[in-house]
């Protein structure tokens, strides 16, 4: 579809965002198996529940707007995750692979802070207060996310890598 207008962009990038975070809801689960720390598959697991929600909150704002629910093919969540599948099939160590996944994951978090804090911003300039409300709620969520993987990063499983690694060599 041809953008003419900011509601075009928003419409848009609505429709980006959807696709992305169900292709995220699939990609999840995969992510949870493939940790071995049990924060780390309680992290993915508390996120895909809410991504679920993020998902309803999306599917609102089409309904409170008018709009047909349908995803526009996200590019770069399809690559992040992709990243994401290639690091899962490389890297053979536990506590490095966690590590990795946090990595991985937080470059999807980044992507949708972005992502959300643009739409955000394009309601709040269409008069879309109900939709802003409802992207800020999922904005505060993505940000919580990636302060959460952060946490796990720097408190403990960095350090666990780092320590397997010396064991390795």
């Amino acid at each position: 579809m041809p953008v003419k207008d900011v509601q075009d962009l928003f419409v848009e990038e609505l429709r980006d965002i959807y696709h992305a975070e169900k292709q995220l809801a699939k990609a999840l689960p995969k992510m949870a198996k493939a940790a071995s720390s049990d924060k780390l598959k309680q992290a993915f697991e508390m996120h895909l529940e809410e991504t679920r929600g993020q998902i309803d909150r999306l599917e609102q704002i089409f309904d409170d707007l008018d709009l047909r629910k349908r995803g526009k093919p996200c590019e770069a969540m399809e690559g992040l995750i992709e990243e994401g599948k290639e690091i899962m099939e490389e890297v053979k160590t536990p506590e490095v692979l966690d590590a990795a996944l946090i990595v991985a994951a937080q470059k999807v978090e980044h992507y949708e802070i972005s992502s959300y804090g643009s739409l955000r911003a394009l309601a709040d300039a269409l008069g879309h207060k109900n939709a802003a409300k409802l992207l800020q709620e999922t904005l505060n969520e993505e940000s919580a996310t990636d302060e959460k993987l952060n946490k796990l990063a720097v408190g403990e499983i960095n350090k666990k890598a780092m320590q397997q690694a010396k064991k390795a060599a």
